[in-house]
């Protein structure tokens, strides 16, 4: 049995809320399908690192955060409370240029926080 969903740009405005009330810096970098777009999610760390993270749904229909980074299998499990790996900021940059290129609905969150979180849904 699938979850209900809210509206992307709902999910998308209460993170960035979230964000900037706990004192990061956050904003939309590229809006998608309103209604039910992909969310990717870049965190500057500073020093040029960054983490990405896109969301995505399990087999059985759970929407579930995982590091599209990581390749094959790190990209198979979902994150379930582990931080994804760190990278060089161009290296997260990159991705997110192909995956735009791929996916016109995607919406793409960047957030800088020097502790690394993302403010994902509690």
């Amino acid at each position: 049995m699938t979850e209900p969903r809210l509206k992307t740009e709902i999910r998308i405005a209460a993170q960035v809320r979230r964000a900037q009330s706990a004192g990061a810096f956050a904003l939309v970098a590229r809006r998608g399908d309103p209604d039910a777009g992909a969310v990717a999610v870049k965190v500057y760390l500073g020093a040029g690192r960054a983490r990405a993270m896109v969301q995505s749904r399990d087999l059985d229909g759970r929407a579930v955060w995982r590091d599209p980074l990581a390749g094959g299998a790190g990209f198979d499990e979902a994150l379930e409370g582990d931080q994804p790996r760190d990278y060089q900021e161009a290296e997260v940059d990159a991705w997110l240029a192909k995956e735009t290129a791929i996916d016109p609905d995607l919406w793409i969150v960047e957030i800088e926080d020097r502790e690394g979180r993302a403010f994902l849904e509690d």
